[in-house]
């Protein structure tokens, strides 16, 4: 029997392409392990209603974790008129399927690393390491929204002096969003980020939020992560705001170690981070949670590439190498990594927006190559 049993979600798009190339890698690790595909994305919101069909939430019970590729999300009423004639009007919404399965798994902690390889022409510069976890599962992802505005929830909020400004307003022309925190989310995402920085031997965890303005939910972050820094006198704690912590990581990105924000603002300062260092091809993360584990590049599914093995795989090889630490197979995702820096520096073989003509499997056979040798 394999050791492992991963969940294999290719997705929509270049996540089918990509993960081609995943596989490619881990065959030339020889890692044991048997992939169990699954149905996901945007065929079967089209043909089902359901971009994640019940089947593929039990496939993924009974896994160890999931490798997953790339999905198409498109805005509420787009996606209504993309459904197959017999279930347009029966009220059914698009929700993002990786959304979900992050909710449901509670896979509440998104790590995102965002490292310049030394041979990499789109790095911003040659010395960014920086790792960004962002809260997966709350804050204004936590999908309690309203509109029109129902009257019970309308007759709450009137309490709120604030509100007194939309009282004319009708509730056809109120949209609302919820920015839901708890405590123990803001203290599980903070002591996550101190972990790592202390494993690592980083010296710095940065808190970024806004409570000058949001003063109770990222007021809420702010304290508790003041609290837990008292248990790493070792590592700086340092607080910025989400605007002023853009400039700085254009500014002086170097100076930076570890982020750590609620789930939009996180979602935001990582795919900067990422362009520091190459842009959403260069982009992995790991959605981590207490039993389960999804690792998936944040790049989204790219329609008009998809089936021409284009797109720079690097983001799925990295967030594959995450998988691999996840499981314990450090040896392993070792070399990965090295055959990914091998093949970055010596510079021969790259996809077309590092200003090559190799495709996405070039790429992957390249870094199999390096692991081989």
């Amino acid at each position: 029997m394999p050791k492992n049993k991963i969940a294999y979600l290719p997705g929509d798009g270049v996540g089918r392409d990509v993960m081609e190339a995943a596989r490619i890698a881990l065959d030339a690790l020889k890692f044991d392990a048997q992939f169990i595909p699954g149905d996901v994305g945007w065929e079967f919101w089209c043909r089902e209603g359901d971009p994640l069909p019940q089947r593929t939430i039990e496939l993924l019970k009974n896994t160890d974790c999931c490798l997953f590729g790339a999905i198409t999300s498109k805005p509420k009423e787009e996606a209504a008129k993309e459904l197959v004639p017999e279930l347009q009007n029966k009220g059914l919404v698009y929700y993002s399927p990786i959304v979900r399965i992050r909710q449901e798994f509670n896979l509440h902690t998104n790590m995102r690393p965002c490292k310049a390889y030394p041979g990499n022409p789109l790095n911003y510069r040659d010395d960014i390491d920086l790792v960004v976890f962002r809260e997966n599962t709350e804050g204004l992802y936590a999908g309690v929204e309203f509109h029109p505005l129902p009257d019970d929830v309308r007759r709450t909020l009137s309490q709120h002096p604030k509100m007194a400004r939309f009282e004319k307003i009708s509730s056809e022309d109120i949209a609302l969003s919820c920015r839901i925190f708890t405590r123990g989310a803001c203290q599980s995402i903070v002591r996550d980020a101190f972990e790592y920085a202390k494993k690592t031997g980083r010296p710095s965890v940065t808190v970024v939020e806004k409570p000058n303005v949001i003063r109770e939910t990222s007021g809420l972050m702010i304290r508790e992560a003041r609290k837990i820094a008292r248990d790493y006198p070792s590592i700086e704690l340092w607080e910025t705001n989400v605007d002023a912590m853009c400039m700085w990581l254009i500014k002086n990105p170097q100076d930076y170690s570890v982020l750590v924000a609620s789930n939009m603002f996180g979602d935001i300062i990582s795919d900067l981070c990422a362009q520091l260092v190459g842009g959403l091809g260069f982009a992995s993360s790991g959605n981590i949670g207490d039993d389960y584990a999804l690792f998936e590049p944040t790049h989204g599914s790219a329609p008009k590439y998809a089936g021409q093995y284009k797109v720079n795989p690097m983001a799925m090889l990295q967030s594959t190498k995450l998988m691999l630490e996840w499981l314990g197979e450090t040896s392993k995702a070792s070399a990965l990594e090295k055959g990914i820096a091998a093949v970055l520096e010596e510079g021969k073989v790259r996809t077309y927006d590092m200003g090559g003509d190799a495709t996405t499997l070039d790429v992957a056979q390249a870094v199999a190559d390096r692991i081989r040798s």
